[in-house]
């Protein structure tokens, strides 16, 4: 089994309608702002405001893109049934929960969300092959290059942070003392 198809298991990219598209894309965006906001909630319990405010921005972030999505879902067809289901999906662009540690810096947390913008672009082309619907087609290569500009904006964002100090993690105090 492929990685794209681990993460949209029952989804036959060479028949999907644009009106499935579109709900797909919608999900993928909530399943991304979905896991954003549970990190910047795991962060901010352990004290890492930093990298919690990040996370809490791509919350905005991917909200935004999703209710575009929906509105121009909305336009074209209505109020009719979604037939894509979140439970077709799987870390599409979400995070991944190991990437994230109690004491991550903003710079790893940058780092975390890069990632998650490169999976997501990796997806799109791996279906683009796959698409046969000129529109949807047109739909996946309008989000896979919108995943470049989301990466461009991470790296710009990482650009601003000093280093993280890379003895920032390492136990250098002294063992227990002997009784």
């Amino acid at each position: 089994m492929t990685n794209r198809q681990q993460q949209t298991p029952g989804i036959d990219f060479a028949v999907l309608t644009l009106k499935d598209a579109l709900d797909l894309a919608v999900l993928i965006e909530e399943e991304a702002r979905d896991r954003y906001e549970e990190l910047a909630a795991q962060l901010v319990l352990h004290r890492t405001p930093g990298a919690a405010a990040f996370f809490a921005k791509m919350v905005r972030i991917e909200e935004l893109h999703r209710k575009q999505l929906l509105e121009e879902r909305a336009k074209a067809f209505g109020e009719q049934p979604v037939a894509v289901r979140r439970e077709m999906i799987f870390d599409v662009e979400a995070p991944d929960y190991d990437e994230v540690r109690s004491d991550m810096t903003t710079r790893e947390a940058l780092e975390t969300a890069l990632r998650s913008e490169e999976k997501a672009h990796r997806f799109f082309v791996s279906v683009l092959s796959h698409v046969q619907n000129p529109e949807v087609r047109k739909l996946f290569e309008e989000l896979r290059d919108e995943e470049v500009e989301h990466q461009d904006l991470v790296k710009k964002e990482l650009a601003k942070l000093p280093d993280d100090d890379r003895f920032a993690r390492v136990d250098v105090g002294d063992g227990p003392a002997p009784q």
